[in-house]
């Protein structure tokens, strides 16, 4: 496995390579990651991981400085997987100069749930994306759904740009308690991570209220909302959408259409996403 931070050696060392796979992460590497290189590994050879906090998606206030940065213990468990390349650059490697072009996703899409919560956000993550791309050029890349807004914004623009980049979605993974893993999970304190799977759980309710037959979305929503704000949380969003685009489903479209329910909720000083499709 080779430690690479430039881009000029990355594209050395990736010269010739078709079949590439890659993995964009931000580092902290944990269980949730590592399913996604092993889903990497089945779609293409050889296998690229990059690890780098983006200052461009965080906005002012947010936990850019002290995101968890642990690129020793990365690399470790990167070794244990076979990875070809770990292409782990500085600020100044990937942006040698302002990044003053960006990649703008379309405001229906980039501006909603997450983009309307965290401006600018999607920008900064699709101006990284498709920089990394650009630098690793792989023929499939693999981001993780428990991201769901993020990995379609992205799907969309790969196709938009006719990238020659197949997306593949991994499985959201989770705790035994079903708390989806994240980097951010180790800011929760002992009481918040005791109360944490209650998200995973309240969407598992509105997913069985929908099934068997109950049509009054909004309600089913403002419940939930209100079940957070009860136990201490505060929530941003909790909401059923249409898995094709994301928008909330009209009354006859409950029926006909895949759904997914979405929700963002800080709990403590932690903000913590999560879905489920239905």
């Amino acid at each position: 496995m080779k430690l690479i931070r430039s881009i000029d050696e990355l594209r050395a060392q990736l010269r010739g390579q078709n079949r590439t796979a890659f993995v964009p992460t931000m580092g902290n590497l944990h269980e949730g990651h590592l399913s996604l290189i092993r889903l990497a590994r089945q779609h293409g050879d050889p296998v690229v991981t990059s690890i780098f906090v983006n200052p461009l998606q965080f906005g002012p206030g947010e936990d850019f400085a002290r995101y968890p940065r642990t690129l020793e213990e990365d690399i470790e468990k990167l070794q244990k997987e076979n990875v070809y390349v770990v292409f782990a650059p500085t600020e100044h490697d990937l942006y040698p100069q302002p990044q003053e072009y960006r990649v703008q996703p379309p405001g229906g899409m980039g501006d909603m749930l997450e983009g309307e919560f965290r401006p600018g956000f999607f920008q900064g993550v699709c101006t990284v994306v498709m920089k990394l791309m650009l630098c690793v050029q792989p023929r499939v890349a693999v981001f993780g759904k428990k991201d769901y807004q993020q990995l379609m914004i992205v799907r969309e623009m790969c196709k938009q740009f006719a990238m020659p980049t197949d997306v593949v979605a991994g499985e959201t993974i989770r705790d035994c308690d079903g708390f989806a893993l994240s980097s951010r999970n180790r800011f929760l304190a002992p009481e918040e991570r005791v109360e944490a799977p209650t998200l995973y759980r309240l969407l598992n309710q509105i997913r069985d209220k929908i099934l068997s037959g109950e049509k009054d979305i909004q309600g089913i929503e403002r419940r939930a909302f209100s079940t957070l704000v009860d136990r201490g949380w505060q929530p941003d969003y909790i909401s059923v959408r249409k898995q094709a685009n994301l928008r909330s489903p009209t009354a006859h479209e409950v029926d006909d259409s895949k759904l997914v329910v979405v929700a963002a909720a800080r709990l403590g000083n932690t903000r913590l996403i999560d879905n489920l499709e239905i």
